[in-house]
C-alpha cells in the first residue's frame, strides 16, 4: 500500500529542507503513478490528480518561503 502523503500545511511547514525535497519527490512519483493509471483506465478516483498537483504547488511554495521562515 502507498505511503500516506502529508497534506496539511502545518505538517509540511514542520519539515526540514531535506524532508521537503524528499516529500516533493514522493508526490511527483504519486502524480506519475496517477497519470499512468488514468491512461490505462485504472484510476479509481478522478479527483485525485488535481489534489496532488495542488499539493506539489503547496510544497514548492513552502520551499520558496523557507529562507523567510528561518529569518523570522
Amino acid at each position: 500500500m502507498a505511503k500516506k502523503l502529508k497534506t496539511k500545511t502545518e505538517e509540511i511547514r514542520k519539515l526540514s529542507e531535506a524532508d521537503l525535497a524528499k516529500e516533493l519527490e514522493d508526490v511527483h512519483r504519486r502524480l506519475f503513478s496517477l497519470r499512468l493509471q488514468k491512461e490505462t483506465r485504472q484510476l479509481p478516483n478522478h479527483r485525485e490528480p488535481p489534489k496532488v498537483k495542488r499539493l506539489i504547488a503547496r510544497i514548492k511554495t513552502i520551499q520558496r518561503d523557507m529562507p523567510m521562515l528561518l529569518i523570522t
